[in-house]
């Protein structure tokens, strides 16, 4: 089986020239990652040690002699690290400390309207047949008057003096 790129081996930047990218290095990265984080420390720390870790993958950027000093590249790293990271945490919604849970809405309550929907069988299930449809077709299926009175077949004088009395009818059972 031929060798990938993906098989081989890579060379990576051995652990004294890190230590001294750090060294030399480090605290310059470090401000300039503090002021694109507005000051965030612990950001700022991250940032840096993904812009030592890009360098330790990439041993051939700092030989290629292009610059006299591996601190351009290391900047140009260090900003796209930073912008990359900014994109990704803009893509994620935000994160909510245990103080924003004090402000959240509580859950709702669903006991009230269990118990009101179970009294509006029990009243609808007390009224006569022709009441119940009037009260099905105005209230449930939202129908005007004229569309209750089409659907049910009666007048729509009918259908007004039946609505009113099966809620006065309910009224007085309560």
């Amino acid at each position: 089986m031929p060798a990938t790129a993906d098989t081989t081996t890579r060379r990576r930047t051995d652990a004294h020239s890190l230590a001294r990218l750090h060294r030399e290095h480090g605290k310059a990265l470090q401000g300039f990652l503090l002021g694109l984080t507005f000051g965030d420390r612990h950001r700022a720390e991250d940032l840096l040690q993904e812009t030592l870790f890009r360098a330790w993958k990439h041993p051939e950027a700092l030989e290629s002699g292009a610059h006299a000093s591996p601190r351009p590249w290391l900047y140009t790293v260090a900003r796209r690290v930073a912008i990359d990271a900014r994109r990704a945490r803009l893509a994620r919604p935000a994160e909510v400390g245990p103080d924003g849970l004090e402000h959240s809405p509580a859950d709702e309550d669903r006991t009230e309207r269990s118990a009101a929907v179970l009294d509006v069988r029990e009243a609808l299930r007390s009224l006569s047949s022709d009441h119940r449809a009037v009260l099905l077709q105005i209230y449930f299926h939202g129908a005007s008057v004229c569309e209750a009175a089409e659907a049910l077949g009666v007048p729509a004088g009918t259908v007004k003096s039946r609505t009113h009395y099966a809620l006065r009818a309910q009224c007085s059972v309560r």
